[in-house]
Order: C-alpha cells, then structure tokens, then sequence
C-alpha cells in the first residue's frame, strides 16, 4: 500500500548553549512509505564531545529508520559504549496502522497535541544511554489526523511551552513563537522540533 508523501509536517527550532560553537543535540526525522520516525539525542555535558555522542546515535537511526523503537535502542546502546552518553527521545508513527509510539529517556520531553486541544506530557524514564542495558518504556496510542507531537531537548522549559503558547495547530507558529520570545534564554543546548500528522 502506498502512502501520500509528506503525511507529517516538520519544524525544528535549534541553537547551541550561549558561548559554544557545537551544538550537543542532535535529531533526525525521515518518513517512508509506512512510517515516519524523529528522534532527539542530548549529548552529557556540551560542546564537541557531546555533539559526537549525540550524533553516533542519529546514525542508528539513519541506517535503521524501519525498526521499532526497541530495537532502535537497543543498537544506540550499542553504539555508545566507550563514548559520552546521551538521553534520548523517539517518536514513531506507523501511517498505515495510524497509530503511534514514543519513548524517552533522562530530559527529552515530548507533548501530544490532540486536535480536540487534550494535551499529553510524556514522563521520561530517568538516567541515560552509555551503552549498557536499559528498562525501556514505550508508549503507544491511535494517531489522529491533526494530532501535534512536540519533542525538545533540556534548553527548552516545560513552563515556556505554555497551554497558551501551544494553543494552535500551526507548527511552524509554535516554533517561531518559542524562538521570538525565548531563543535568548539559553543555558543549555536547546532543540523544539514539532511535527503534525496531517
């Protein structure tokens, strides 16, 4: 069965920790014709080293986009041994079931935006990736068209992605809202990526 292309729009606000060059988030997003998958990995620490980690494991995810997100875990764990850990948050939503999973590990938060404005805050499991084994908690749910996921890093306060800031189903508002009133205030690496499933 083929899929529309394009069934999930993106927008992605990032910058580095004021004063670094390297930014120690990385992310990816990629959709085929069964699914799309983001993910979002914060290196420990900042600047070089962090961006290393963070990007070994956007590599897992480049080389398998079509696992389900264990397995997906599972070969980031592997990768990481020897380096920086990372936390860690993916997203999958399968476009012929429409339904979705996402998983988050240490401070990569995630919010489900309904169409209906039911918003869902996603509790992360605690700690980090460093290449030993890892509880995995996965959390599944119907996809519905309309339906906003908002995934972000640390740099990003709970507290500025507001009921009012997020009260609208526009990605890219959400986005350039967050960047217009608080891409100044960055303590910490700082990556909002939002997407729809149209």
């Amino acid at each position: 069965m083929s899929v529309i292309e394009n069934q999930v729009a993106v927008s992605v606000y990032q910058k580095a920790k004021k004063g670094n060059y390297y930014c120690g988030d990385s992310y990816f997003y990629k959709e085929t014709d069964d699914a799309f998958i983001c993910a979002l990995a914060d290196g420990l620490g900042s600047g070089e080293l962090a961006k290393e980690s963070s990007q070994a494991v956007m590599k897992v995810l480049e080389d398998f986009p079509d696992m389900e997100i264990e397995s997906i875990i599972r070969k980031c764990n592997e990768v990481l041994l020897g380096k920086r850990g990372v936390v860690l948050g993916i997203l999958r939503i399968d476009l012929i079931e429409q339904t979705y999973s996402y998983s988050s590990i240490g401070n990569i938060g995630i919010i489900t935006l309904a169409k209906d404005g039911k918003r869902n805050r996603n509790i992360p499991l605690s700690g980090y990736l460093a290449g030993y084994p890892k509880r995995l908690k996965v959390t599944r749910g119907k996809a519905e068209h309309g339906m906003i996921f908002l995934l972000f890093s640390d740099g990003v306060s709970d507290r500025r992605l507001s009921v009012k800031n997020t009260n609208t189903h526009d990605i890219h508002f959400i986005v350039e809202q967050y960047k217009e009133l608080y891409g100044q205030f960055r303590d910490d690496d700082t990556t909002l990526i939002a997407m729809e499933y149209k």
